[in-house]
């Protein structure tokens, strides 16, 4: 399992509400902040936020 080894800043977790607000999936957010899908899925769920689904094609 994958944890998150880096602690989350305040601009961090600002990033990652503005591209959940904006409809990035998980996979360009995780590639953006240089997080595992994990650690970003997990703070997502963390803060309450519903993150869109990954388009597949």
């Amino acid at each position: 399992m994958a944890t998150n080894d880096t602690a989350w800043t305040l601009e961090s977790v600002q990033q990652l509400t503005a591209m959940a607000r904006d409809g990035i999936p998980v996979p360009v957010m995780s590639l953006k902040l240089r997080r595992p899908i994990e650690a970003v899925a997990a703070k997502l769920s963390q803060l309450g936020i519903t993150p869109v689904p990954a388009a597949d094609a």
